[in-house]
C-alpha cells in the first residue's frame, strides 16, 4: 500500500468529524444555556431542573467568559456567546494543528520514500514552524483558562516569549484576548507556504 498521505488522506478526515462534532454538541448546549439564561424557568418545574443540568454542564467553559463580560461591565448573561466564539476559534485551530502534523508526517516519509532530500528539508522546516503555532496555540489557550503552572508551559512562554512579546508591545492583548498571537500565526503560515514552493513543489 501507499503510505504518502495516508494518514492526511484516511486518519484526518474522522479526527475532523469528531473535532466538528464535539464543538456542534457543545454548541447545542451553549445555545440552550443562553435561552435558559433569558427564560429563567420554574427552578422547581422540569424545564427548570433540565436548565439547571444545562448550567452545570456548560458551566466550565462559559465561567472565564462572564468573568470578562463583567470586567467591562456587559451582562453576563451573554457569556455563552463569547464560549460559542472562542469555541468555533479553537476547535478550527485544533483542527489545523492536528492536520499540519499528519501532513508533516506524510510528508517526511514520502521525502524518505522517494529519496528526496530537498522534500525531506522542507518538512523538518514546515514542521518546526509548525511546533510553534502549536507552542503559540497553547500560551492563547493558558491566557484564556486558568491553568497551574508547570514545567511545560513555562517551557511554552519560554520559547514564544522573544517573539511574542516584542509583537505584544506593538498589539497589547484586550481583556483575554490577545490579537498579536492572531498576526504572529498569520507571518507563520505565510513562512510555511514559503518553506513549501521553495523546498516541495
Amino acid at each position: 500500500m501507499n503510505t504518502i498521505g495516508y494518514l492526511s488522506a484516511t486518519v484526518y478526515p474522522v479526527v475532523w468529524m469528531v473535532l466538528w462534532g464535539a464543538f456542534l454538541i457543545l454548541l447545542a448546549l451553549l445555545i440552550l444555556r443562553l435561552i435558559f439564561n433569558y427564560a429563567d424557568p420554574n427552578p422547581f418545574g422540569l424545564v427548570g431542573r433540565f436548565g439547571f443540568k444545562i448550567r452545570k454542564i456548560t458551566e466550565r467553559f462559559v465561567y472565564p467568559a462572564g468573568r470578562f463580560l463583567a470586567n467591562f461591565r456587559v451582562d453576563s448573561r451573554l457569556a455563552p456567546l463569547v464560549t460559542m466564539f472562542v469555541a468555533l476559534i479553537l476547535t478550527y485551530f485544533t483542527s489545523q494543528i492536528i492536520g499540519n502534523t499528519f501532513f508533516v508526517i506524510d510528508g517526511l516519509a514520502a521525502g524518505v520514500a522517494t529519496g528526496n532530500p530537498m522534500m525531506f528539508i522542507g518538512f523538518v522546516l514546515y514542521g518546526l514552524l509548525s511546533v510553534l503555532v502549536l507552542f503559540i496555540f497553547i500560551r492563547f489557550l493558558s491566557s484564556w483558562f486558568v491553568f497551574h503552572r508547570n514545567t511545560f508551559l513555562g517551557f511554552v512562554n519560554k520559547v514564544t516569549d522573544p517573539i511574542m512579546i516584542p509583537v505584544q508591545k506593538l498589539i497589547p492583548p484586550i481583556g483575554m484576548f490577545d490579537i498579536s498571537a492572531m498576526l504572529v500565526l498569520i507571518v507563520i503560515w505565510l513562512l510555511q507556504s514559503i518553506v513549501l514552493n521553495v523546498f516541495v513543489r
